[in-house]
């Protein structure tokens, strides 16, 4: 009688972060933040969630999703499906970021500078957690500010507003 074989165990320490499958197989998706909230009434505590999610795919393309819901996982596809809707395409020079750039949204505030190459991704949490999805290896980043939503919005409006040279140069020639 042959041996039979038995599944093989799911590793408890995978990554997060891996590819999700279907459509957009080369997007990678990851929990950013989450936040419960309470709200107390006559008939006890009710519960809900909220969480912010983040999908990129290391090749310059990068989008962010906040959903609410009153369960943990619907506010967490919500905020994919959100995500996966507002992909947005990042300028990149080589493995860096093409200037300097300082944005400021509400109390968050972040700085991004170039780095040589072999520097990495010297940022905080969120704001590697960005650039890393969207595809950059070389950057150096101060977030100021600790409220996650805010750091977020901050991050994509500096991402958003950075251009390469040769856009500068062509607007330069038009004046």
């Amino acid at each position: 009688m042959a041996k039979q074989e038995r599944p093989k165990e799911r590793s408890k320490d995978r990554p997060k972060d891996r590819p999700k499958q279907g459509a957009n197989a080369e997007l990678m998706e990851k929990v950013l933040f989450i936040n419960r909230c309470s709200k107390t009434t006559s008939g006890g505590k009710k519960m809900s969630f909220s969480a912010l999610i983040l999908v990129g795919d290391a090749k310059g393309h990068v989008g962010y999703g906040f959903a609410k819901a009153n369960e943990l996982t619907d506010a967490i596809r919500k905020g994919g499906e959100i995500a996966r809707k507002n992909l947005q395409t990042v300028v990149m020079e080589g493995t860096t970021i093409p200037h300097d750039v300082n944005v400021k949204w509400d109390g968050a505030s972040v700085l991004m500078r170039p780095a040589p190459p072999g520097t990495g991704v010297v940022a905080g949490s969120k704001v590697r957690a960005i650039l890393e999805f969207a595809g950059f290896k070389d950057v150096m980043a101060k977030s100021f500010g600790n409220n996650p939503i805010n750091l977020v919005r901050a991050t994509f409006k500096a991402l958003l507003s950075m251009t390469t040279r040769e856009n500068v140069m062509k607007s330069r020639e038009a004046v």
